[in-house]
């Protein structure tokens, strides 16, 4: 497994205390959460377990649970349930989850059907009634009530489910807030048509009218439940909307695979039954099982499924190709070399679901004050009944007032504000490519001014190959070739592979050897000692006028030692990306300094660097030095954020205030980054860091409407200036707001 595969986003300081590295990690489907209320309360109870550390997500309804061995999954789920709530292991089949929520979708669906088609002719017979008492007929008490009250226990029958199991555990949330305004309405709303000697005269005017009406809520009670319900699925259908992504993403592996048996035959088996390093076929339009090698065959792959590349990429013997991109042409045999939760495909969702898993601290804000949100509320409605009753108030417009305020707050917009924007950033982030491993990283991006730039393998295509040798006397070619070859065939460097592709096939085992980063590498070859790496590591003596006509032309160099003796000079020429200077631009546009950071000579990085547009160039350093380079910058007060592939650029990456590796880079260089970038284009990084800062936009503009919201609404609700059925709207819209205002991220466009 790779580091990236294996990588968990980095905990914050607050979330790592009782961290262990025994810990194991298990994903909980958590039902009946409504609002960050809940969220608040199944934390806790989890997080009282010893042992355990629990992050729950209200967008996606799911626990993340870090807890010791000792502790079950038994006692996890068992914990949940005691408080009030649903749980189960979470399904790794995306599609029984979302059928669970379908069907939920369907229940709030037929209840607000039935509720709406009542309320209707209900509410308009109410408020007449309650107007122009001339009006009433007899037994219009009745017939008011026998429109009414399947609305109000059947239709809100999910409100005060939830509101009595959250009472049954001494919990409030915002089912109960509703569900106790609801039954307020229509307890007074009975009591008063129920009432004899309530008939009095019509009054003069409209407005008088109004003012001097019967207080009969059943109209508020039925609203209050239709606006509810309608919310609930309005909601919940976007949440399934800012989920597609994720899920289109997750439903892409194939389910299958036609694996080739010794006979030469295909055997079809179930994608859960292929084992490493067996071969399997695949053809046109099909969809590569897992990561491999291709064996056999030529085609073009698609993999805008894991970069968000819609070019194509050929993919021929020894091309290794990854599971869940399609095969558009051709017919491939392929060997498995990862399969199940090893493969890469995994790693990507995995790092999805764990970025979701981490909470920003906008977030944990909004969760400290949901936490004491509702039992304020209930305080402030019984203020305001009692602060109009001692003011001289009826006690129809106390009664009307505290209910408003009960129907109009919302603790679920504070809930919704933070995960619901990051789920669909999550899933815009995956169609194109970009990974965040979560909220640090993301809050990290709003800040960052300078951007540097590796070299080789991230603003050059990488691709390298040797465009001349310089031999010295006593040495073939061939044999330099031979040599150097076998050497570099155990690194994993873009140089070394340059050397290895123009060595070719059949070269000798190394021994002994050492890799050192930056520099280059030794080993023994057939008994004789060779090194291979730049003129800091192996002085080119005899054959440095070719080193220095490569340089001259802005090319790397490697030399070669054999047993102390220098052997050759090769030049090695890189490309440089197509859109790199696009990008620089972009970057340039945002007011976002560049820098080019690279262990190669300075003729080769001033060349690249005036073809790009990067005006600061720093050369000739070493790994360590690239770590001193970012805390230099940061030193001058900028936040920098490094871009790099190899494993030299890890401790950079993880230096940096923003670490973004190349997805084609190493494991080394994508374990220690924030960011992953699975795209080969340099158009990633300003696309990434658009995205994010995008994200941090939504969140902050929807927990300035949440809170806003509730601070200004609650105190006009007390103030006996809202009706309470227009109170049930504004709460419902409250929730939608956001919701919808998160949904427009994944209009979000790579330039």
């Amino acid at each position: 497994m790779t580091d990236l595969q294996s990588a968990a986003p980095p905990a914050s300081a607050d979330e790592s205390a009782d961290a262990t590295a025994e810990a194991q990690r298990t994903f909980l489907d958590v039902g009946g959460m409504t609002c960050a209320a809940c969220v608040g309360r199944v934390e806790r109870k989890l997080n009282k377990l010893d042992g355990v550390r629990a992050v729950v997500n209200l967008a996606t309804r799911t626990a993340t649970v870090e807890h010791a061995p000792t502790v079950t999954v038994e006692q996890l789920t068992g914990t949940v349930e005691a408080a009030g709530y649903t749980a189960a292991p979470k399904s790794p089949n995306p599609r029984r989850a979302m059928l669970a929520e379908e069907r939920e979708r369907r229940d709030v669906l037929r209840r607000l059907v039935v509720s709406l088609v009542l309320f209707v002719p209900a509410a308009d017979l109410s408020i007449v009634l309650a107007i122009i008492p001339s009006t009433r007929f007899p037994g219009w008490q009745w017939v008011l009530l026998a429109l009414s009250l399947p609305v109000v226990t059947w239709g809100a029958w999910p409100l005060h489910k939830k509101a009595w199991q959250g009472a049954r555990h001494g919990a409030a949330t915002m089912d109960t807030l509703v569900s106790v305004g609801i039954i307020s309405a229509t307890a007074w709303s009975v009591v008063t048509v129920l009432t004899p000697g309530r008939q009095r005269p019509d009054p003069h005017g409209l407005w008088n009218a109004i003012v001097q009406s019967d207080p009969i809520y059943l109209e508020v009670a039925m609203g209050v439940t239709v606006f509810v319900l309608a919310g609930r699925y309005f909601e919940a259908s976007a949440r399934a909307k800012a989920a597609s992504a994720l899920r289109d993403l997750s439903t892409r592996g194939a389910r299958d695979v036609s694996v080739l048996v010794r006979d030469g035959s295909e055997l079809r088996i179930p994608i859960g039954e292929l084992r490493e390093d067996q071969v399997f076929v695949v053809r046109p339009g099909e969809t590569i099982a897992t990561d491999g090698v291709v064996e056999s065959g030529s085609a073009f792959v698609d993999n805008s499924a894991m970069t968000g590349e819609s070019r194509p990429v050929p993919a021929g013997p020894g091309d290794r190709v990854v599971g869940g991109t399609v095969c558009q042409d051709g017919r491939l045999t392929v060997r498995a070399i990862a399969v199940g939760e090893d493969t890469t495909f995994a790693a990507m969702l995995r790092l999805v679901e764990d970025a979701q898993a981490t909470k920003a601290r906008m977030q944990r804000l909004a969760d400290r004050v949901s936490a004491v949100f509702v039992p304020c509320v209930f305080a402030i409605a019984a203020l305001t009944f009692a602060g109009w009753m001692l003011f001289g108030g009826s006690i129809d417009d106390a009664v009307k007032a505290a209910i408003a305020v009960l129907v109009i707050a919302c603790p679920c917009a504070l809930g919704l504000a933070t995960p619901v924007a990051f789920m669909v950033a999550s899933g815009r982030g995956a169609q194109l490519g970009v990974y965040v491993r979560g909220h640090q990283a993301l809050e990290a991006t709003e800040s960052i001014d300078t951007v540097v730039f590796d070299k080789t393998g991230t603003v050059t295509t990488g691709l390298l190959e040797v465009a001349a040798i310089a031999v010295a006397d006593g040495f073939t070619e061939a044999q330099v070739l031979r040599l150097a070859g076998a050497v570099e065939t155990a690194s994993e460097h873009a140089v070394a592979r340059a050397v290895v592709a123009r060595a070719g096939a059949d070269l000798p085992a190394v021994e002994d050897f050492r890799a050192v980063p930056g520099l280059g590498a030794t080993g023994t070859v057939d008994g004789r000692t060779v090194r291979v790496g730049n003129p800091r590591f192996v002085s080119p003596g005899v054959l440095a006028p070719a080193v220095d006509a490569a340089a001259e032309a802005g090319r790397t160099v490697a030399v070669v030692e054999v047993d102390g003796a220098v052997a050759a000079v090769m030049e090695i020429a890189d490309t440089i990306k197509p859109d790199a200077r696009a990008a620089i631009t972009r970057l340039h546009e945002a007011g976002i300094t560049t820098v080019l950071l690279t262990g190669d000579n300075a003729a080769a990085a001033a060349k690249v660097a005036a073809a790009v547009g990067i005006d600061d160039i720093r050369s000739d350093v070493l790994p360590e030095g690239k770590v001193a380079e970012i805390r230099a910058l940061q030193a001058e007060g900028r936040r920098v954020a490094m871009v790099g592939d190899g494993v030299n650029d890890g401790p950079a990456l993880a230096a940096a205030d923003l670490g973004l590796a190349m997805g084609t880079g190493t494991d080394v260089a994508q374990g220690a980054a924030d960011v992953v970038l699975m795209r080969e284009e340099l158009s990633a990084v300003p696309d990434a860091l658009g995205l994010a800062r995008a994200t941090l936009k939504t969140i902050k503009t929807n927990l300035v409407w949440a809170f806003g919201y509730n601070v200004a609404a609650i105190p006009i609700a007390a103030a006996g200036l809202l009706n309470p059925l227009i109170s049930a709207a504004a709460m419902s819209f409250s929730s939608f707001f956001v919701v919808w205002n998160s949904l427009r991220l994944r209009r979000f466009g790579s330039r």
